[in-house]
């Protein structure tokens, strides 16, 4: 083994040790930010690295815009010297571990847009230096680390293996659920070699409770598309059943609780409007693409998405139907008020929300949509639903209701009034079946 190699990797592998290696996290959002007040927690010291000023500014003065952090936690490790947040990427060369945590989204042509990975890999090698270990955590297809990240590192003449340290461990962000954190949710880890594949762990070992290594870097990539490909298929299944047996006068959520009644063999998932957040809708198709290159099919994957694309005009279709039917009106003449813009119950996030395509096939059909969401005051600026931007949540009183033509509940969260929207609406399309969960169900309750 190469001297100059053995005394790099055992200076870091001593510095993670005692705890005196400094972490860098690229990208504070809903993966950076918990990722990196959790290695704060751990005892190293964390750079938070992003370009907005903005939320650098308001982290530096330890106000959090993530549920997952709370600004008591932020400011205690601001205040510790535990967590420093910096658009200023030079400082990136005093970091001993550079960890990567930006978006994977699609193009328009639902292809893997790499351009946040490849830019911010870019910044990196300006300032890599012999002794580094760099981590991807954001999700993409296999090969990425080796074929992309490798390379553009490897441009400025230090060599993986030889000078710096490369390694892949994916996120498992799940925002709002209170059942795990950071550090409570097991991490897969793998590294471009050996001494790679020892640090990572090595690193991970110290901040979160278990730690599961694999084989290489494009399995670990494999293992996130897996889990997220899982959830899509069987949400694409219960969809689809949904579907059918709701035309059989057959109430899929009544099917799916009795099912889950067998102790084995079987694992609930609910239908809904759609699928949101970052990753379900959007990681298998990282792998179909990829599988192109091998000349592989992936119907099934590319079948779930289909289905699961669907649901929110299938959704939009059961509305105006009720509207028609128990009504006497149409869409094209109505008010509809939807209940929930966040991808999810009980959180803010509003990335791939169906909620945002109800919204524009209702007003494709000539209606008028507003919204109401506890969590979500104001739609932001998205690169795919620039028309809606701006609209703002409306207060939930018994007024508001009944001046709406029917209620659409598109998220459940758990800060709703539903017992007013049960006694006022006029009519209520509910998508999650929270109307029979909590026993108001009404005549004028359709379920879609």
């Amino acid at each position: 083994m190469d001297a100059s190699r053995f005394s790099a990797y055992d200076r870091l592998l001593n510095r993670i040790s005692t705890q005196a290696a400094q972490v860098g996290v690229i990208g504070l959002g809903y993966v950076g930010l918990p990722l990196a007040i959790a290695v704060a927690r751990a005892g190293f010291r964390v750079f938070g690295f992003d370009i907005e000023a903005q939320k650098v500014e308001s982290l530096n003065s330890g106000q959090s815009y993530i549920e997952a952090v709370t600004s008591t936690a932020l400011a205690g490790h601001v205040a510790s010297g535990r967590f420093r947040a910096t658009a200023d990427f030079a400082e990136l060369s005093t970091c001993d571990i550079i960890i990567i945590c930006v978006p994977t989204p699609l193009t328009k042509n639902r292809e893997p847009d790499l351009s946040f990975v490849r830019n911010t890999t870019g910044i990196i090698a300006k300032h890599l230096r012999p002794g580094h270990l760099v981590v991807l955590e954001s999700t993409t297809y296999p090969g990425t680390t080796d074929d992309v990240i490798k390379p553009i590192l490897e441009e400025t003449g230090l060599q993986s293996k030889i000078d710096f340290f490369l390694g892949f461990s994916p996120e498992r962000e799940d925002p709002g659920n209170r059942n795990f954190e950071v550090a409570t949710i097991p991490k897969v880890v793998a590294g471009d070699g050996i001494e790679a594949a020892t640090l990572v762990q090595a690193f991970y070992q110290g901040v979160v409770k278990t730690v599961v290594p694999v084989s290489s870097t494009a399995t670990a990539e494999a293992v996130k598309l897996t889990e997220n490909i899982f959830r899509s298929v069987n949400i694409a299944l219960v969809n689809e059943l949904k579907v059918v047996l709701g035309a059989m006068g057959i109430d899929i959520w009544e099917v799916v609780d009795a099912a889950k009644s067998k102790p084995f063999g079987y694992m609930p998932f609910y239908p809904g409007p759609g699928l949101g957040g970052h990753c379900v809708p959007i990681d298998p198709f990282y792998l179909t693409w990829k599988a192109r290159e091998y000349e592989l099919p992936t119907r099934f994957i590319e079948l779930a998405a289909e289905i699961n694309t669907a649901m929110p005009r299938h959704v939009v279709d059961e509305l105006a139907k009720a509207l028609d039917r128990r009504c006497g009106k149409a869409l094209s003449r109505s008010r509809i008020l939807i209940i929930g813009l966040a991808y999810k119950k009980n959180v803010p996030d509003i990335r791939e929300s169906p909620s945002l395509r109800l919204i524009e096939l209702i007003e494709e059909w000539g209606g008028k949509a507003e919204f109401h969401d506890p969590h979500v005051p104001e739609i932001p600026i998205t690169r795919e639903h620039m028309a809606i931007r701006g609209r703002r949540s409306l207060e939930l009183t018994e007024a508001v209701v009944k001046d709406f033509d029917a209620v659409v509940v598109a998220t459940d969260h758990d800060a709703i009034d539903y017992q007013s929207i049960a006694d006022h609406a006029l009519l209520i399309v509910d998508t999650r079946n929270v109307f029979g969960r909590l026993g108001l169900l009404r005549d004028t309750v359709v379920k879609a």
